[in-house]
């Protein structure tokens, strides 16, 4: 399949849905062959299915990020099974939403490792083949949380702290050919942000519009718009690009 990422291997994690399924169907529409690893086996199956379908080349397993094992264990198969990881997307993320007072000790831990552990994890996993090739793209998703947000003292700690992981791993590894950069999605309509929504016990569609008044362009984010912020980091043309925050939120957020 022709497209600028032909010959390229893209891993995602946290893949089957989402802003994760968004960033692995680009990939894979532009030639890339797609590794996906995610918790929710149904999920997966279910995407691993309709990528089949469509022609693409794709690989899945059910992995957990927050076990260093399984990561480096799921990457080396996929580099075995491709030939190269050229692309890491870390995506992979969950909420314990609460006010401070009513946070536990588990809702922080529980956003801390998934978010900066697994991130950890799978960053140094594809270092190694990334170094050997001289060539590597890692995009980390982080959020305009990380500037703050209501409720969200944990998730908002993890995303600033992607945020300083992103920029370190583009200093450390920069001479080899690897650039290291993160997106941060603002409002973005996914499952995760339905669950939300039941949660605080309102409709979706009360949700969506209430964002959309705060947001300038007058509209909510698809996981298609996050997808392209991620594929223009992943250009060979953006080499020169790196260290660097992107906010895709319609409007300005710092």
């Amino acid at each position: 399949m022709a497209g600028r990422f032909a010959g390229r291997t893209a891993f995602i994690t946290g893949g089957s849905r989402g802003i994760g399924k968004g960033i692995a169907e680009r990939f894979a529409e532009e030639g890339a062959k797609i590794a996906i690893i995610d918790l929710n086996e149904e999920a997966l199956t279910e995407t691993t299915h309709e990528f089949k379908e469509k022609g693409y080349h794709v690989y899945s397993k059910v992995a957990n990020v927050v076990d260093a094992k399984q990561v480096e264990d799921v990457v080396k198969e996929v580099y075995d099974h491709f030939g190269s990881i050229d692309i890491l997307v870390n995506n992979a993320g969950v909420i314990r939403d609460n006010l401070l007072f009513k946070m536990s000790d588990s809702d922080w831990q529980t956003v801390m490792d998934v978010h900066l552990k697994g991130s950890f994890h799978a960053a140094r996993a594809v270092q190694k083949y990334m170094v050997e090739q001289k060539y590597g793209r890692i995009i980390n998703i982080s959020s305009t949380s990380a500037l703050g947000n209501r409720g969200q003292a944990n998730y908002a700690a993890a995303k600033a702290g992607l945020q300083g992981f992103t920029k370190t791993l583009a200093i450390e590894l920069g001479k080899y050919g690897i650039t290291a950069n993160s997106v941060a999605p603002g409002f973005i309509e996914t499952d995760m942000t339905k669950a939300t929504a039941e949660r605080m016990g309102i409709s979706f569609e009360q949700m969506v519009q209430a964002n959309i008044a705060a947001i300038p362009v007058r509209r909510s984010g698809k996981p298609a718009d996050i997808a392209n912020a991620v594929a223009f980091f992943a250009d060979e043309k953006s080499s020169f690009v790196n260290g660097q925050v992107i906010y895709v939120a319609g409007g300005p957020k710092c």
